[in-house]
């Protein structure tokens, strides 16, 4: 299954936009997921909820689909925000990456465990949850450092991935190139494999 979350200007032009609104109140919170409060138009996906993965990862997609002067006049504004926002709540930003990416490397790592035991069964929601891998990209640059613990449970879920991965093509919008390269997101060229070969033993470490 691909996500098929849209990937316009606009749609993450607004999702930013209220998510610096509410930046200050949500990075002094407890919270690691807050309601955004907007809604998408009709035939359009949800939007995600607030996170600093989530307005990170849709800064990087507006980037490549910025369309005409107004869309780049806004997305300036936006930007210096989210820098003022970076340095003036220093702590509490790196605190929150942290806080999100230890739960997204366990979500991940819980995906790649389900599709290891029943690949058949887990294979087709691949182009989805890939995007926790992606956010943790993004939030490997935010976070206080992170510990070995954390460094080797990743190193060990990309050896994985690896093993199972067939490169091919972009599996997000093609709109979407300019933000993504291969390296490092080699993990959105291509897919898993929907069930392992005779003789193949792909191990979760």
């Amino acid at each position: 299954m691909k996500d098929r979350r849209a990937s316009s200007a606009q749609f993450d032009l607004s999702y930013l936009k209220a998510g610096v609104e509410q930046l200050e109140d949500y990075l002094l919170s407890q919270e690691i997921y807050q309601a955004i409060g907007i809604s998408a138009s009709i035939g359009e996906m949800p939007y995600p909820q607030l996170t600093l993965g989530n307005l990170l990862l849709a800064a990087k997609r507006v980037q490549a689909t910025l369309y005409d002067r107004s869309e780049h006049i806004e997305w300036n504004h936006l930007s210096q925000k989210l820098v003022d926002s970076r340095s003036r709540w220093q702590v509490a930003w790196r605190k929150k990456a942290s806080a999100e990416y230890r739960q997204r490397l366990n979500l991940w790592g819980q995906f790649l465990e389900e599709y290891d035991k029943e690949p058949e069964a887990n294979y087709d929601r691949y182009g989805y949850e890939v995007r926790r891998r992606v956010i943790l990209e993004i939030l490997s640059d935010e976070t206080e450092n992170t510990n070995e613990t954390e460094q080797e449970k990743l190193s060990n879920l990309d050896r994985f991935l690896e093993s199972v991965f067939v490169a091919g093509d972009f599996i997000w919008d093609s709109k979407l190139l300019s933000s993504f390269p291969r390296s490092p997101y080699w993990y959105l060229y291509g897919h898993i494999k929907n069930r392992f070969l005779r003789g193949e033993n792909p191990v979760m470490l």
